[in-house]
This record gives C-alpha cells, sequence and structure tokens, in this order.
C-alpha cells in the first residue's frame, strides 16, 4: 500500500475513474458532468489516494483556504470526499489514509484543519487523530448564499487539528462557535 499526493488536476484520469467509481458507492446518483469541476481550484484541492498496487482502495481530498475568525487569520485545511472500498471497509485503510492526510496538512505549514463529519463517524476520525469540536458550526457556502452544518436533516460534527503555534495559542475561541468557512459555490461544505 502507498498514498499518493497530487493536485487533484494532476490526477491520472484511470485513477479519477476509480475514486469516482468509490463515491458512487458511498453516494450514489446521478455523476456529475466530466465540464464540471470537482472543487473550486481557488481552494488549492489536493488529492490523497491509498493504493493498492493500481488499484485505489481509499482516497480524499484536502482543501485549503485563509480564514478569519475571531478577529485573526489563519492558514486553513480541510477533508473533503473521504471514501473506502465498501469491500475494503473495515481493514484500516480509511484510517491509514486519513492520519497521512493530518500529518499532510500539518506538514503544509497550514494553521489549523477544521471539517464536518456525521456524528456516527466521530470515533473514526478521533482515532486516526483528529479531535472534536463540541457545538462548533461550520458555514458553508457564501456569506450571501450560507450553508451551515447544522442546517435541517444534519447531524454533523466538527473535527479539528491544531498545528501551529498561533493555532494552539488560541483553540479555545473554535469550540461552540460558528466559524465562517465560506469555501464557495462548488465546494458548499467541505
Amino acid at each position: 500500500m502507498r498514498v499518493l499526493a497530487l493536485p487533484e488536476a494532476e490526477v491520472p484520469g484511470e485513477l479519477k475513474l476509480q475514486v469516482a467509481e468509490l463515491q458512487d458507492q458511498a453516494w450514489p446518483g446521478p455523476p456529475a458532468p466530466s465540464t464540471v469541476p470537482v472543487h473550486d481550484p481557488a481552494l488549492r484541492p489536493l488529492s490523497m489516494l491509498l493504493l493498492d498496487g493500481d488499484r485505489v482502495v481509499a482516497a480524499l481530498d484536502v482543501l485549503s483556504k485563509q480564514l478569519a475568525h475571531a478577529g485573526r487569520t489563519y492558514a486553513a485545511s480541510g477533508l473533503s470526499g473521504v471514501v473506502t472500498d465498501r469491500a475494503r471497509r473495515g481493514w484500516g485503510h480509511g484510517r491509514h489514509l486519513v492520519s497521512a492526510a493530518r500529518a499532510a496538512v500539518r506538514e503544509s505549514g497550514a494553521d489549523l484543519a477544521l471539517f464536518t463529519c456525521d456524528r456516527g463517524l466521530q470515533g473514526f476520525y478521533e482515532s486516526a487523530g483528529w479531535e472534536p469540536l463540541p457545538g462548533t458550526v461550520l458555514v458553508g457556502g457564501t456569506p450571501e448564499e450560507p450553508f451551515p452544518s447544522d442546517g435541517a436533516g444534519f447531524d454533523k460534527v466538527t473535527m479539528a487539528g491544531f498545528f501551529s503555534g498561533h493555532a494552539v495559542r488560541h483553540r479555545a475561541d473554535f469550540p461552540g462557535s460558528r466559524i465562517a468557512l465560506h469555501p464557495g459555490e462548488i465546494d458548499r461544505l467541505w
């Protein structure tokens, strides 16, 4: 097994197809047109793939942007589209990739990472080194059309990693807060 990390635009076509198949297992629905970008290029999407030979067994994307919160600015990243091949779930592949993503974000120079997950996956992310932020809501979308993680029908928890001294010193500003993530129209919430 090896982790391949590439800017989303540089992922070879065959691997992109395999990722799309895994995503369809997790979130069935009509495929997006190939002309529609998966992620906003302004978020510098980094695709991370766990490969067994030439087969993708798990995949995720790391998205990054500047984040203003509580009067301070942070280099922030978050996980998006985390998926593992249904036939290989429970083998530790997802945890391996999510742990590798945590290390990659920390090594990238990001101050912190924030993302949401379904409440039932909180323990999975904690086992990979992420920490929950009780009562924290990420507000996605745009300022004109916000998309909050506590919206109707959602049962989400916000997960985080604090990496820089700046983020660690101000970590008390994050639990129980509403954080204006606003990643845009394509990535309404990462």
